[in-house]
């Protein structure tokens, strides 16, 4: 396609895929789209090391990027605090409201332990410098074609090790005074994403924030390329961004009920069940706010009584311990477990009602696109 993003990175199809699966990133970038893994969720540098690794064997040389997340602000930035400390501070009441949802369901909870939950997660070790710097050098060393941040500008050691590398560096943007931050602070490539995405997201639509980031850039005489993002399930809500100025799609959701996906099965069945309704914007999972598929467990964090969620990455350090204990019971059947199950999702899942492979996916994107492109060029008459 005739695209700035596709003269950029490589790439044949301007559909870029954010998933923590290397299945999903080796088939989107081998059908013509570009694959990226997201990182924050790997154990260290050495499982990161192994995933790249793999994805180099398997993507026959076709260009994949890495994400990450290495936040503006979270508690304990710049200080000597270590995972262990932040555990630490977690309260006792919101380690026994976590336990007492689960025993409500069902759940054993005599494993909840305070060690248990020091335990932390992997999200609090890999959004710190010394952590993110460890997985910045293993994605380097391998042949990746986009560094991608979320939650605020890159930090300048990302930027200059990118720059250095002659690899193009992307992040997230959720208004348009984000997006001047980010092109003054030298980013390459602008990912506007709308309130409908899931995970971390601000509270700006989609149709409303693309052209507004779009705007911004002229303004500021900038050529940065604009990726959409927000409930994009489909190509033709992928041609409705080009049409308003995007150079692409960042999509993450549609990933999440194909077969090669990491989700839970019992979270992708309930994903396919879903309608847009079904998702919620919370700070329950990770202490900023993020859509995540609506379960009995977000409802109990939302409930009057309910302990506000901690600042990231300390609620991480709830969530996943007892989301852990509860996704691994629901795939064994346990009724309590499954009604609890959740996971990062966007509004565009009440599109996704049939489960179909990642090839099928970017096949139907392609075609979709290329139907409403025909659409849009036939309302002009002759």
């Amino acid at each position: 396609m005739n695209s700035q993003i596709c003269k950029m990175l490589g790439i044949e199809f301007p559909l870029l895929a954010f998933s923590h699966c290397r299945d999903v990133v080796v088939e989107v970038s081998r059908a013509g789209g570009m694959g990226v893994l997201g990182a924050v969720d790997v154990r260290d540098a050495d499982a990161l090391e192994a995933e790249l690794a793999w994805i180099d064997a398997h993507v026959d040389g076709k260009p994949y990027g890495v994400d990450f997340i290495v936040p503006h602000s979270f508690e304990g930035k710049g200080t000597s605090a270590t995972q262990r400390d932040a555990a630490q501070a977690v309260p006792l009441e919101h380690k026994n409201f976590a336990r007492h949802i689960l025993s409500e369901h069902g759940i054993d909870v005599s494993d909840m332990t305070d060690e248990r939950f020091e335990r932390g997660s992997k999200i609090g070790r890999n959004i710190r410098d010394g952590g993110a710097q460890a997985l910045l050098d293993a994605a380097f060393s391998h042949p990746i074609r986009l560094i991608a941040n979320a939650l605020g500008t890159p930090p300048e050691y990302m930027l200059a090790q990118a720059k250095a590398a002659g690899v193009p560096v992307a992040a997230l943007v959720g208004s348009a005074r984000h997006a001047e931050r980010q092109v003054a602070a030298g980013v390459d490539i602008l990912v506007a994403a709308g309130t409908e995405a899931g995970g971390h997201c601000g509270d700006i639509g989609t149709m409303v924030l693309v052209p507004e980031v779009v705007e911004a850039v002229r303004r500021l005489g900038a050529t940065t390329p604009v990726l959409a993002a927000g409930g994009i399930v489909t190509g033709r809500q992928m041609a409705a961004a080009v049409a308003m100025g995007a150079a692409g799609a960042w999509t993450g959701s549609v990933w999440l009920t194909t077969p090669e996906a990491e989700t839970s099965p019992v979270v992708k069945e309930k994903m396919l069940a879903a309608s847009a309704t079904d998702t919620i914007r919370s700070k329950s999972r990770t202490g900023k706010f993020c859509r995540q598929l609506r379960s009995e467990w977000t409802d109990a964090w939302e409930a009057e009584g309910a302990p506000r969620p901690l600042p990231m990455p300390l609620q991480s350090i709830i969530s996943d311990t007892a989301m852990s204990k509860v996704l691994k019971l629901a795939n064994g059947g346990h009724e309590g477990a499954a009604k609890l199950a959740s996971y990062f999702v966007g509004q565009g899942v009440g599109l996704m009602n049939s489960p179909r492979s990642t090839r099928e996916v970017v096949r139907d994107f392609m075609e979709d696109y290329l139907e409403a492109a025909e659409r849009l060029s036939a309302s002009l008459g002759e």
